[in-house]
């Protein structure tokens, strides 16, 4: 499974990749055609993404355990009406496409809304698809099986690899009033047949698996209500996350060309390594934290907390400490490439290094969030993903009122810090209280060891960097030179000063994530 997570997180982002040098990074083809395919996205996570795994899973779990036909009627019903309703959302939401362009895109020139509209309704029936795919993966993760929920993602990007790169071999403008009808047709259907093979790739083993898939119109015995009630307070949590994404995304796109495709690409960086490495650590200890949560140990509650908070620390600060410091030649090693403008691609280093501020706290924050779920608690991860969104959103807010245009993206990433940070600390209080402790003194500890050893690590790493960029000349040229050079020294600083230092952490994690290589999980 870690190697299907880590092989579509990298399709992912080699379809990032490929999208900028095709269409331009910097261009309003590009940030058109970003926002109109982070739309169906957000209106998936709201009409069912948030219940899916805390609702919809259990539900699926235990009609597995209690019927007669193993839930096989059950989930037959429940299939239905996420495809019944998805479709309603779906046709709804096409006809809304103006609006809600307009909502997102403030900044837009009329060049760049036309086409961003005629992309949003080609790309609107992914709600569906990514639905019917989630739902349907639900039902096999419930008769163990879990390879083509893991897998399918990456077909999905291969096939928007392939549209791109047909792009960019065609010869395809960068410009929306250049835009061709076929060039138009090849982005909009391609990428959403992207999406549509990743939906029949599950379908398909889900029907491999012998299980029988048909519509059903008999939907009684479903729990609906059941679903709303167990469902509320996660539609809140994912409410509060797309509220502050799509004010984000508006003040993006006030800070004009390039604005909204830089915002992203950056917040896809930032996405990554807490995809891999934090996701990796909770996977490892969740199980623990659920049977502790179920004794209702909170000792070790607060043990398997503090754990996979200061492993997780140990793991992101030095990559946190080099989005800060290399934040601009990571960026020209990726994006400066194709069609890529240079002042776009050295803004998406400039959010890269303020997104960086947000890593840690953001890995903290989500990884107290898990101690609620635990303990079967979305109430209070709601109210505190709310909280997190007022400051989120107060910042982008204070930007767009207080910064010049272009600047006021740059302001995104430190506003997304200080609201993970925020959480964080809210969070934290609210498990000392409900928990009488949260191992306050082992996690300063250990996290002002790791901020010395990351100080070091980035003081080197800036150094060689600047003393590199002098000598190797053109940006295209140093980049690489900078990163291989100022990545291995900051890197060896890092594991000598925490050493030093005693951060016994860093060896645990070492051990852990060896353990999990040689499981294979």
């Amino acid at each position: 499974m870690a190697v299907a997570t880590l092989a579509s997180r990298v399709a992912g982002f080699a379809r990032v990749l490929l999208l900028s040098a095709a269409l331009g990074l910097g261009s309003r083809l590009l940030d058109s055609y970003n926002l109109a395919n982070t739309l169906p996205n957000t209106v998936y996570e709201l009409a069912v993404g948030g219940a899916m795994a805390s609702v919809i899973v259990p539900l699926l779990t235990r009609a597995a355990l209690d019927d007669s036909d193993d839930g096989v009627a059950y989930a037959q019903r429940l299939l239905s009406m996420i495809g019944y309703g998805l479709v309603a959302v779906t046709v709804v939401a096409t006809l809304f496409a103006p609006f809600l362009v307009e909502l997102y895109t403030p900044g837009f020139t009329a060049d760049q809304r036309q086409p961003a509209v005629v992309f949003t309704r080609f790309f609107l029936p992914q709600i569906l698809f990514y639905g019917v795919s989630a739902a349907t993966g639900a039902v096999l993760n419930t008769r163990g099986r879990f390879a083509a929920p893991m897998w399918a993602p990456s077909a999905n990007s291969l096939i928007v690899i392939a549209v791109g790169s047909l792009y960019l071999l065609a010869g395809g403008t960068t410009g929306t009033r250049e835009l061709t009808t076929a060039q138009l047709l090849l982005l909009g259907v391609g990428t959403s047949a992207g999406v549509f093979a990743q939906m029949s790739l599950v379908l398909w083993a889900l029907a491999r698996s012998g299980f029988p898939v048909r519509l059903r119109f008999d939907l009684r015995g479903v729990g609906m209500r059941r679903i709303g009630r167990l469902g509320g307070w996660m539609l809140l949590s994912v409410a509060a996350a797309q509220l502050l994404f799509a004010v984000a995304t508006r003040s993006a796109s006030i800070s004009g060309l390039g604005g909204i495709s830089a915002f992203q690409n950056a917040w896809a960086l930032f996405q990554l390594p807490f995809a891999v490495i934090t996701v990796s650590v909770m996977t490892a200890l969740l199980p623990r934290l659920s049977r502790s949560a179920a004794r209702m140990d909170h000792r070790g509650i607060t043990d398997d907390l503090s754990l996979a908070i200061r492993l997780a620390s140990v793991a992101l600060a030095p990559v946190a400490a080099a989005m800060v410091v290399l934040g601009p030649q990571v960026a020209t090693l990726l994006f400066a490439h194709g069609r890529s403008t240079a002042s776009t691609v050295g803004l998406v280093g400039v959010l890269m290094a303020g997104f960086g501020l947000a890593v840690v706290p953001f890995t903290g924050y989500s990884i107290m969030l898990r101690g609620f779920y635990a303990m079967q608690d979305t109430r209070t991860p709601a109210l505190i993903s709310s909280a997190v969104s007022v400051v989120g959103v107060a910042g982008c807010l204070a930007a767009v009122e207080l910064l010049a245009p272009r600047q006021i993206v740059i302001a995104v990433p430190i506003a997304y810090a200080a609201a993970y940070t925020t959480g964080l600390v809210i969070a934290g209080l609210v498990l000392r209280h409900r928990l009488g402790r949260i191992d306050g003194r082992r996690l300063v500890g250990t996290h002002a060891r790791v901020l010395v050893a990351a100080a070091a690590a980035a003081t080197v790493a800036a150094a060689s960097a600047r003393l590199v960029t002098a000598l190797a000349g053109p940006a295209w040229i140093a980049a690489p030179l900078v990163l291989a050079v100022a990545g291995l020294l900051g890197a060896a600083t890092y594991v000598t000063a925490a050493r030093l230092l005693g951060l016994g952490e860093l060896r645990r994690l070492v051990s852990t994530a060896t353990a999990g290589f040689r499981t294979g999980r």
